[in-house]
């Protein structure tokens, strides 16, 4: 895989909720390219975060670009309260919904980008059908849920996968095939549970490139250099 930017997706569930607005702004100062926002509902997953409000209010405090990940069920529901709230892509989760297509369709229809995340359990053999639909695919390196647990190497042969596969087909940014001549960045491929320099490295080099962290970032003593080390530099 060529060169190019890795993005790097700091998760805002490691940060210090008492001081929401001075953690998002201390990732933004630090250099990151998004802000991940973790959204669970107690149901697709055994544990609950946030909701629309929480996202406005981290919105207000920030100008990075909200990455929102919806791990709820009936995703389709929340698409406008998350899209008024400041989501500038909104992910939801293949096993969460039986209306993936509308739902990602009806996300890009008001403006935003939409992802598409599956679950370690989940066989990559479903991502060919959604290259062209969405905007991002998310491949969990852990079971969603809870942050702090291990990362699973064996979720590295899906990234290379997927890589490989936006190869053979020239889907670049966007779920898009260009035409001749065209130059268009490389479709992008997120990661995320059990992240710090060294597993970023290795999803990198499979062929990752949106990276989310969030005790490795929000932990470190140098905000600002943990996050260029998870872009390899």
């Amino acid at each position: 895989m060529p060169k190019h930017h890795i993005k790097v997706s700091p998760s805002i569930l490691s940060a210090d909720f008492g001081h929401i607005a001075d953690e998002a702004k201390r990732v933004e100062d630090a250099g990151a390219d998004y802000l991940h926002v973790d959204i669970m509902d107690g149901l697709f997953v055994p544990n609950l975060t946030m909701g629309p409000q929480m996202c406005a209010a981290i919105n207000r405090s920030t100008s990075l670009f909200l990455d929102v990940h919806l791990m709820i069920y009936n995703p389709y529901d929340y698409v406008e309260r998350f899209v008024e709230s400041g989501a500038d892509m909104l992910t939801i989760h293949f096993e969460a919904t039986e209306d993936v297509e509308e739902t990602l369709r009806y996300i890009r229809t008001c403006g935003i980008k939409a992802g598409l995340a599956f679950n370690p359990e989940t066989s990559e053999s479903m991502i060919p059908k959604y290259l062209d639909k969405c905007d991002m695919i998310l491949l969990m390196t852990v079971h969603p849920g809870f942050g702090g647990q291990k990362f699973m190497p064996e979720i590295l042969e899906k990234v290379r996968f997927t890589r490989g596969l936006c190869d053979q087909l020239n889907v670049r940014a966007g779920g898009i095939t260009p035409k001749k001549g065209d130059t268009l960045p490389p479709f992008d491929i997120e990661v995320d549970g059990g992240i710090d320099n060294s597993t970023a490295q290795e999803c990198i080099d499979a062929g990752a490139n949106v990276i989310v962290a969030g005790t490795y970032v929000f932990k470190s003593p140098d905000m600002a250099e943990a996050v260029l080390s998870l872009r390899g530099q």
